[in-house]
């Protein structure tokens, strides 16, 4: 059998037993697609650690940075344990390899001055699109939710006498997060003014029976962040961004930080401490007498 047989096979065992979602498909598709013009149609079934490693390197030597190579390699390492498992292929090529290093760039992210600057203003009872906008904002800085799980929250997953929200995150995995009561407020408002006959989805979209778009969400922050003039872009994953480090500058609880993120690796949450000690170092700058500047003479 050819290598796209087996790369439609492991594409098939992806999405039936994970259940992950076409995007995330489509992302190991390509990377699989890519090792096999790399390998020049060799068999996967024949390919070794060193026709790997001479395709990382021509791929590096070609522009794609330690990030991407990481990414694909990580594709590749679950492909062939896929194809050893379930279809006795002798190894996994990919055993003892690492990608190029790289630098892990902090996320950008709001102060808790800006983000309280920009879900401030607070929307006319006559205007229900400002008033869904506001418990989508809220939503997304209280729980720290990622834009995906935003749009496609339906009814049953709101619990407002509890005040908790039943979250399916990437994998289909569901957590529950609590609901800070700004966002409850917020989410009272907005079931008030949104009638019954608006489907199953928490946010629908001009179509009732269909939920607002990602893209929708983006452009009203956008907007959202004119009209408080907050001075610099603002997307959703910002306030996921702003909810971790906020949370984690008072707590300093990393654990309950991933587990309310959805994280599957502290090491996707450990990235907030960063971002906390540069505003513990800021704070130093500019407190501590022996850290500040002598004035110029």
């Amino acid at each position: 059998m050819d290598n796209l047989h087996w790369i439609e096979r492991w594409l098939d065992h992806l999405a039936a037993e994970r259940g992950l979602s076409g995007h995330t498909l489509n992302h190991y598709r390509r990377d699989a697609l890519l090792l096999d013009h790399h390998s020049r149609d060799t068999p996967f079934d024949t390919l070794h650690d060193h026709d790997l490693r001479r395709i990382l390197a021509s791929l590096h030597q070609q522009g794609l940075s330690g990030r991407s190579l990481a990414r694909m390699l990580s594709a590749w390492r679950n492909l062939f344990r896929f194809l050893m498992r379930r279809h006795g292929f002798p190894r996994n090529p990919c055993d003892g390899l690492r990608p190029p290093r790289h630098p892990q760039p902090l996320p950008h992210s709001l102060s808790v001055d800006q983000t309280f600057a920009l879900l401030e203003p607070a929307p006319r009872a006559d205007d229900p699109l400002a008033t869904r906008d506001q418990a989508m904002f809220e939503l997304l800085y209280s729980c720290g939710l990622r834009l995906s799980e935003l749009a496609r929250l339906t009814l049953t997953q709101l619990d407002l006498a509890q005040g908790e929200l039943r979250v399916i995150g990437k994998g289909n995995k569901t957590r529950i997060v609590p609901i800070g009561r700004v966002a409850l407020e917020a989410l009272a408002r907005w079931l008030a003014v949104r009638g019954s006959q608006s489907g199953d989805w928490l946010f629908p979209g001009r179509n009732p029976q269909r939920p607002i778009t990602g893209r929708a969400i983006e452009l009203r922050l956008a907007r959202r962040a004119v009209l408080a003039a907050s001075g610099q872009p603002v997307h959703p994953h910002m306030l996921r961004h702003a909810f971790a480090s906020h949370l984690l500058q008072s707590s300093g609880d990393l654990r309950a930080v991933q587990e309310l993120l959805g994280h599957a690796r502290i090491s996707s949450t450990q990235i907030y401490t960063r971002l906390d000690f540069q505003h513990l170092a800021r704070v130093y700058d500019q407190a501590h007498p022996r850290a500040r500047k002598k004035p110029a003479p």
